[in-house]
């Protein structure tokens, strides 16, 4: 994909997404733009679907509303309300954590800065950065499996891991798309660019796309 049509495709993207249904958007209503709530489900969200993330959150800030609740939850009661999630007993653990170090070193709230939430227990940037967006209105740019992979399948750039994905987007990417490119990819990876048979012939920006061009040959 050429650099001068990322624009077109960003506003295309912004155009369908309210039209894919994409689980993101399931959990994204369970943050309600809360940094607590927003953090958590974040976290939680780390290898593990986004519709089963979405319940477990829904079910676990019935229990639990803040961080003192989840200072005072048994660790046995809060496994049970995280399970299926992905090694829920260490992200069980992981919170509690979190917890008593959010009352300890920051007054009990949850730091806005990228510097302040890199040192949470569990926290990297990933996760870091969609929490600026979604809880704090901060241009930044999450990077998951997602939008790693479909950067690297547009041929966009070409890199290895997410960390230096991110590097070359905030280096390519003009800030005003920041706060919305993670949601956006997550969304159209989950429903049309998927990692096994990508639903291409579907497809609203294929004619970007240097991976249709590559599977036409």
């Amino acid at each position: 994909m050429k650099l001068e049509d990322l624009k077109k495709v960003i506003e295309i993207l912004r155009r369908d997404y309210g039209k894919l249904n994409a689980p993101i958007e399931r959990l994204k209503a369970q943050k309600r733009g809360d940094p607590f709530r927003a953090l958590v489900c974040t976290l939680l969200s780390t290898r593990t679907r986004d519709e089963t993330t979405a319940e477990v959150c829904k079910r676990l800030f019935e229990r639990v509303k803040s961080i003192e609740d989840l200072l005072e939850i048994d660790i046995n009661e809060l496994e049970s309300l995280l399970y299926p999630v992905g090694f829920y007993k260490n992200k069980a653990r992981y919170l509690k954590e979190l917890a008593l170090q959010l009352k300890e070193e920051f007054d009990g709230k949850v730091p806005d800065t990228l510097e302040g939430l890199l040192r949470l227990r569990g926290v990297g940037r990933k996760v870091a950065n969609i929490v600026l967006v979604e809880a704090f209105g901060k241009p930044a740019i999450g990077v998951d499996t997602h939008v790693h992979r479909i950067c690297n399948r547009w041929k966009l750039l070409n890199t290895k891991t997410p960390e230096q994905t991110e590097k070359v987007l905030t280096q390519i990417l003009p800030k005003e798309y920041w706060m919305d490119f993670n949601k956006l990819l997550v969304a159209f990876g989950q429903t049309v660019c998927k990692p096994v048979k990508p639903r291409c012939d579907v497809c609203p920006i294929r004619e970007f796309c240097e991976f249709v061009k590559i599977r036409a040959l």
